[in-house]
């Protein structure tokens, strides 16, 4: 039987060196997205637990160079700027500290300076700023806690429980809404004293209800001004108990509901009304208004006391 004979040049036979791993074929096949997986691993380090090594191990030029190269990258954009705790604080105010907006790189701009900036604003104690994968800044705010506004010398500013001044900047017409809540105390030494005097108003919501301001008189006692423009005369150093009285003479009496110019509370065993002008007008001859106690007689004058009124959106500071 004839055979054909062995071709002279017979094909090399493919050894394990010239096969391609299955190593370099994963890495041909998948090399773009583990590059991307890599970047991904230095912004997870960079925003996360690893940021605290990062910041010790490199130095302020080389965090700078990882921000700018991260810059570049064209899926992490701005989509949500997020801001809690801002009950004082402008949301607008806020963002334009930022110095960045929705739509640019989450990493064009710098976390710290942005915090420092909005730390600057009035009502800001302290903030956070922070990048939150992929496409969010969360900024939290802590504001100073104003217990009350006060009017010195025609200027409205807010002061906190030490009576210190929350802010230089004086509270504008946009702020009014913001604040109206919020108790207002006059007069030189008010805002040293107001601490004291707003929690013992607390306690009695049927007065505390009813006031417009808290005058401070010749920076030793209180005059409350009520909405319906009567003024409440306390004593110094009793306005607990002269309070309680007043309270007492609300619930039984409803003291409050007529038409008074003034109250005097100053003397500790009596308590004494001056009723509006149209009032005694009205009633002129008649005792119906006047409320006796027999520990407290509340005596009528036909004299009446000059009541503090708001005027032009500003109290007139009284003398003693």
């Amino acid at each position: 039987m004839y055979s054909a004979p062995p071709p002279s040049n017979p094909a090399p036979r493919p050894v394990d060196g010239d096969r391609p791993s299955r190593l370099s074929l994963f890495w041909k096949r998948h090399k773009a997205g583990l590059r991307r997986g890599s970047v991904l691993v230095i912004i997870l380090l960079t925003l996360g637990g690893g940021s605290w090594i990062l910041y010790n191990m490199l130095s302020d030029a080389q965090m700078e160079t990882i921000r700018r190269q991260l810059e570049n990258i064209d899926p992490l954009k701005i989509r949500h700027i997020i801001i809690n705790g801002n009950n004082l604080t402008d949301k607008n105010d806020v963002i334009a500290q930022l110095d960045t907006h929705t739509g640019q790189t989450l990493f064009g701009f710098s976390v710290e300076e942005a915090r420092l900036r909005i730390n600057k604003l009035p009502f800001v104690e302290h903030s956070t700023v922070e990048r939150r994968l992929p496409d969010s800044i969360v900024i939290t705010l802590t504001e100073h806690l104003p217990i009350a506004i006060w009017q010195t010398h025609g200027h409205f500013v807010l002061i906190n429980q030490a009576g210190e001044r929350i802010s230089e900047q004086e509270i504008s017409r946009k702020d009014i809404a913001i604040f109206r809540k919020l108790p207002l105390v006059v007069g030189n030494g008010a805002n040293n004293n107001a601490d004291t005097i707003i929690m013992l108003l607390k306690n009695y919501p049927s007065i505390t209800s009813r006031t417009l301001a808290l005058v401070r008189v010749g920076n030793r006692r209180w005059n409350i001004v009520l909405r319906n423009g009567a003024t409440i005369l306390l004593p110094e150093g009793a306005e607990e108990a002269a309070l309680k009285r007043l309270d007492n003479y609300q619930q039984n009496f409803r003291l409050l509901e007529r038409p008074l110019a003034s109250v005097d509370m100053r003397l500790a065993d009596r308590m004494v009304i001056h009723l509006s002008s149209a009032s005694q007008n009205s009633s002129a001859g008649s005792n119906n208004s006047a409320v006796t106690s027999h520990s407290s007689p509340l005596n009528r004058s036909s004299s009446k006391e000059k009541a503090l009124a708001p005027s032009n959106a500003a109290l007139t500071e009284k003398k003693p």
